[in-house]
Parts: C-alpha cells; structure tokens; sequence
C-alpha cells in the first residue's frame, strides 16, 4: 500500500519521464536487430551488416537482440540516473516500513473506521495496542477526510455515531477516548463480527 500510487510515484521522481527502464534505455543507446521476411528464401532473415560492427545485448526475456551504439558518457549518465532511481526507491521503503506504517501499511482511503479488537490482550499489550493505534491517528488519519473508532466488546462502543470529519481537534479526542478504554479480558466470539457490520453500515465509509 502506499498514500500514492506506484505509477503516480514514479511520474513524481521522474522515473517514467527519465525513461529508466530496460526497453527505454536500450532504445536510446541502440537500435533493435531487426528481421525481415525474405520471399526468395520463404523465411525471415536477421540483417547481417552489424555483425562485428557494434557490441550486442541480447534481451532474456524476448531474445530480442540490440546494436549498442552510445559512447561511454551516454552509458555512465544512465549509470547515474540508475543509482540515483535506486536510491529513491530504498528511500520509499524506508518510508513505507517506518512508524505507523510498518504496522498498518498506508491508509490510502479518504474515509475509515478503525475497529479495536484487543481479544484478551495483556494489559501491557493492551497499552501497547494503544500507543499503535495512537501513532496512526496522529500521523496517517490526520491526512485524511472522515473517520471513527468502534471498539469490539460484549457492548460495542463507538468514538462518535457516525464518521466525523478529520480536524486535529478530533484527532486529538480520538486518542484521548482511546485511552480511556478500560482493559477487559472476557470478548464475546461474535464481538469482532458486530463490530465490522456496525462500521460498515456507515454509507460513507469506503474502508
């Protein structure tokens, strides 16, 4: 998951734009070794003019077969380019798999319900839910539109009735309610079943 789609990443850092993949940069630094069907012969014949003439690349995944014709700065500016998409991309999973998000993935949706299902947590773990939960409310939820919280339990609760609109003000009552949950050990087996129902009875909700 991501806040952005990977295509809208890549046109964001360039990389489409830069023209970084393998068929792309192939196609700047060379031509295609083409074949062409002979009538007289009745099947189709590679030229053979470049033989010797230019270094080759031959594609894995097709066969295909490329006359490589870039001087050395050409090939060390895509080496450059390469390194540098790389190391956006380990940028980009450092940031995926950080804080909030190395939990909960990226919220991608405008409109949530988050259900609370602690099962029969410790109270440590119970605490430590919270501090999750609270993580990604104030850094995810607070970038998008509507939200609630339902907390499964023998008598299901709700933050508010319906989503509410996303305001730092309600973000921060969102945490606040969060910690004032009192630990409980006995859930009913059907506890987690209401909650998700209660959450999608809600038309405005799309995750």
């Amino acid at each position: 998951q991501s806040l952005v789609s990977s295509s809208k990443w890549l046109q964001r850092y360039g990389l489409k734009r830069n023209k970084l993949s393998l068929s792309q940069i192939l196609s700047q630094i060379g031509f295609q070794h083409r074949k062409d069907y002979v009538t007289t012969l009745g099947k189709p014949v590679a030229s053979r003019y470049a033989d010797g003439l230019f270094p080759q690349y031959k594609r894995a995944q097709d066969g295909s077969v490329y006359n490589l014709t870039a001087k050395k700065e050409l090939i060390l500016h895509f080496v450059d380019c390469l390194i540098g998409a790389i190391e956006l991309y380990k940028q980009r999973m450092e940031w995926l798999t950080s804080e909030s998000r190395q939990i909960f993935g990226v919220i991608q949706e405008q409109c949530i319900v988050i259900v609370l299902d602690f099962g029969t947590a410790a109270p440590t773990e119970f605490d430590l839910c919270r501090d999750a939960l609270s993580m990604v409310l104030v850094e995810q939820v607070i970038q998008i539109s509507r939200f609630n919280l339902i907390r499964a339990a023998q008598d299901l609760t709700k933050w508010q009735q319906k989503c509410t609109p996303v305001t730092e003000h309600a973000v921060k009552s969102a945490v606040r309610w969060l910690w004032k949950l009192e630990h409980m050990t006995a859930v009913s087996h059907s506890s987690s079943a209401e909650a998700l129902l209660e959450a999608m009875a809600d038309e405005a909700v799309s995750s």
